[in-house]
């Protein structure tokens, strides 16, 4: 009986050391973020750390994020939505709370974007900023040289006049697939609210946009990077760090492609991408250890350095390349910032108004 014990006893040891070794390696984190976004080494990293496999998927629309997560059961632990989005989705009861006791390295979080962010997450209790930048003008210098006699643009003009535009047509325009990054824009341009929801002032944005519309390419917000990079269109619309990720890819390529970037002097969007974790999340435990990694300041820091966009963790600055740090499209000084808007969401009735809007401009009818 006492070998009989023995054996039993053993065998329950076994099978413990046998289930937790399973869950060890079994232990795993759904990442859903956007498209070229992140140093694939640092996933890495995170696995020989922490022994928590990454199961990284990328969108590269808000609007595809959204569907999925109101649907419920998406199977994602972190998801990166941009601020105004997140906001409703907030509302919507997407989110979980996130334990800000296994997130110790929030304490390195910029105050300078932590007090912006909370527009869209009061107190930030949902969210914590990956990385954030700004909407402006990405072109080929030398195009652009050629088709409107300058080599530097600093005005939503070149893009919002026709006349301006219709130049560059033959070179080529792409425009962000994204109304909520493109109307605002045009209703800065024409002096009004960025936040405006009012119907009139939004037909007053599509009409212009509906000017310029026959000029435009493409609309696509992941495809003008390699575009602007192999000199296959002059302008572009975009995201800050994407147009310096293309200027990165021309020099590289040594084609002789110019690219520069401009923050327009009549004002930009500051947007903010945030991680978040559904309120459904499978694995909220290690979602939390992955977030927590993303703010250590080596780390976050590499992740700008690879991206080229900002990052919300003031204690990273000392680690981001010193030409990203001092560049001022990508960190801008506090004069510029003055000028850069932030996008408040939508309610319901304004997003079908925005969408019927886009839908109309996208396919000019």
């Amino acid at each position: 009986m006492i070998r009989k014990a023995l054996w039993l006893s053993a065998t329950s040891v076994f099978l413990t050391l046998f289930t937790a070794g399973g869950h060890a390696e079994d232990r795993v984190v759904n990442v859903f973020n956007w498209s070229d976004y992140i140093d694939s080494s640092i996933i890495d990293d995170f696995t020989k750390q922490t022994g928590i496999k990454v199961v990284y998927d990328t969108f590269d629309s808000n609007e595809i994020l959204e569907t999925k997560l109101l649907a419920g059961g998406s199977g994602y632990d972190v998801v990166v939505p941009s601020g105004n989005f997140l906001a409703r989705q907030i509302q919507a009861g997407v989110f979980q709370k996130l334990d800000k006791s296994k997130l110790p390295n929030i304490s390195n979080m910029w105050d300078t974007v932590t007090e912006r962010t909370a527009k869209y997450d009061p107190g930030n209790e949902y969210s914590v900023n990956y990385m954030w930048g700004t909407v402006g003008l990405g072109y080929n210098i030398k195009k652009v040289q050629a088709a409107l006699g300058t080599d530097k643009i600093d005005s939503w003009d070149v893009f919002f006049n026709p006349d301006s535009l219709a130049k560059l047509k033959d070179c080529g325009v792409y425009v962000l697939d994204s109304p909520a990054d493109i109307i605002p824009a045009a209703l800065k341009y024409l002096g009004l609210d960025p936040n405006s929801t009012s119907p009139d002032d939004i037909a007053k944005a599509e009409e212009a946009l509906l000017k310029v519309r026959p000029y435009i390419r493409k609309f696509h917000s992941s495809e003008y990077i390699n575009a602007l990079a192999n000199g296959d269109i002059c302008l572009a619309v975009g995201w800050s760090g994407d147009v310096f990720q293309a200027r990165n890819r021309a020099v590289e390529a040594k084609q002789g492609v110019e690219i520069g970037y401009s923050v327009p002097k009549e004002g930009a969007q500051m947007w903010f991408d945030q991680m978040a974790i559904p309120a459904d999340a499978p694995h909220v435990a290690e979602a939390l250890e992955f977030i927590n990694y993303m703010m250590t300041p080596e780390v976050i820091a590499k992740s700008s350095n690879y991206v080229l966009y900002a990052n919300g963790n003031k204690a990273s600055q000392q680690f981001v390349d010193k030409a990203l740090l001092d560049d001022p499209s990508v960190y801008p000084d506090a004069e510029t910032i003055k000028k850069l808007y932030t996008v408040s969401p939508y309610d319901p009735k304004t997003q079908r108004l925005i969408t019927r809007s886009w839908t109309k401009i996208v396919t000019g009818q």
